[in-house]
């Protein structure tokens, strides 16, 4: 990487990480939560699940700035709005105040992902290995973030961990400030830029665009985009407490402390994720990025099905499961990510990211709703086998998709 890639990578690796650490930690308050505000799984299943949606609505008009305006203060704005969330959320006297408080962290989330993305895309010479430490970034926020909840939470109360989780934030904000890059140094002539930043978009633009993009096989990608959405907030959201209900992670007192090893493993299998981000960044400079793809959804259908029964066979299977489960839901971001920076433009790709997003984060987050849902009135094992079969629905469109690059 020259030293233009490094000062790039190194600011999205920020926004990333920021960005994960509150998506993911969220699921750890849904315990305190379910408590203080006397609600249920499916209540909060459709608050948490609209939060997460915010962060998929949102992101079809932040790829569309990302297309015209200054990306680098795009995503500073979205790190301060994450952060002012969850100080609302850290003061919430009722479940409607936190329910805004989340709302507002996800509206800010929207931006990161089509404004980092198509930042990485037009500004990357090394794109492969950019979108690969970018991922680990985002899995250093996936790991850490929930393990420093997790921790947290058993010394001090909810509101407390709420506002202390905005001093990473605010630190990544001033670190952010004093990086400088070219935005636009790895567009070449052969794929050259059209030139609308700075001017105003328009409706007729915007659905023209928009057209031209779904005639082609991003319509395909964007399909893949709403089902992996579906089983990444179905898997995540209520994790802990699917953990929790599992005999092998009954609660551990020590003095007058308790301890929820479920958290623990929880956060403990999201560090695969960054390995598995790493994986996925590096093998798609080397094979074709849609055969990758297809193999990745093969192995997530196995480990939905065979979740439930590996926690019944003893801890050592359900701790493999769990890693496998880590390692293979993050390694579809950066495989997903140069699918399309293959099939678009880079004057198109911060909308073309803008519509994965609402794919993956708006459409996904009915995930939360579902999997809530079907742990009220159903079972544990009848979520996972729903999960996989949202995974081996994107394996078979991911094969589609393969053969119609292939011609």
């Amino acid at each position: 990487m020259d030293q233009n890639d490094r000062a790039l990578t190194a600011f999205t690796m920020l926004g990333h990480a920021m960005f994960h650490t509150f998506e993911l930690v969220i699921p750890l308050f849904i315990v305190v939560w379910l408590d203080a505000f006397s609600t249920t799984t499916t209540v909060l299943g459709l608050i948490i699940g609209a939060s997460y949606a915010c962060t998929g609505v949102g992101a079809l008009p932040s790829g569309l700035l990302s297309d015209r305006v200054n990306a680098k203060w795009l995503i500073i704005g979205c790190m301060a709005g994450m952060g002012g969330g969850f100080l609302l959320v850290s003061v919430a006297p009722t479940l409607i105040v936190l329910s805004f408080g989340l709302l507002l962290w996800g509206s800010a989330a929207s931006v990161y992902h089509p404004a980092g993305l198509s930042l990485l895309s037009r500004g990357a010479n090394e794109r492969g290995a950019a979108f690969a430490y970018h991922g680990m970034a985002g899995n250093v926020g996936v790991a850490t973030g929930p393990i420093l909840g997790a921790l947290l939470l058993a010394f001090f109360h909810w509101r407390t961990v709420a506002a202390l989780l905005v001093v990473p934030v605010a630190l990544a904000i001033l670190l952010a400030l004093q990086l400088e890059f070219d935005e636009t140094a790895a567009v070449t002539e052969e794929a050259p830029m059209a030139d609308g930043r700075g001017e105003k978009a328009t409706l007729k633009q915007f659905v023209a665009t928009s057209k031209l993009l779904f005639a082609g096989s991003f319509l395909l990608v964007f399909f893949i985009g709403n089902l992996y959405g579906l089983y990444y907030r179905g898997v995540f959201t209520f994790l802990p407490e699917v953990l929790a209900g599992f005999s092998l992670f009954d609660p551990i007192h020590v003095g007058t402390r308790s301890l929820a090893p479920s958290q623990y493993v929880y956060s403990g299998l999201l560090l695969f994720g960054g390995v598995g981000q790493y994986a996925g960044g590096k093998l798609v400079d080397r094979y074709t990025a849609e055969h990758v793809l297809v193999a990745n959804f093969v192995v997530l259908a196995f480990i939905a099905f065979a979740f439930i029964p590996a926690a019944n066979a003893g801890l050592w299977p359900f701790l493999c499961i769990s890693g496998l489960l880590g390692f293979f839901v993050f390694f579809e971001g950066p495989v997903n990510q140069e699918v399309i920076s293959q099939a678009v433009p880079p004057d198109v790709r911060g909308l073309s990211f803008g519509w994965t997003y609402t794919a993956v984060f708006g459409v996904g987050a009915i995930g939360s709703a579902i999997a809530g849902t079907i742990l009220e009135w159903w079972s544990a094992k009848a979520l996972f086998a729903v999960l996989g079969v949202f995974a081996v629905l994107a394996g078979l469109i991911g094969i589609n998709l393969s053969k119609s690059r292939e011609h």
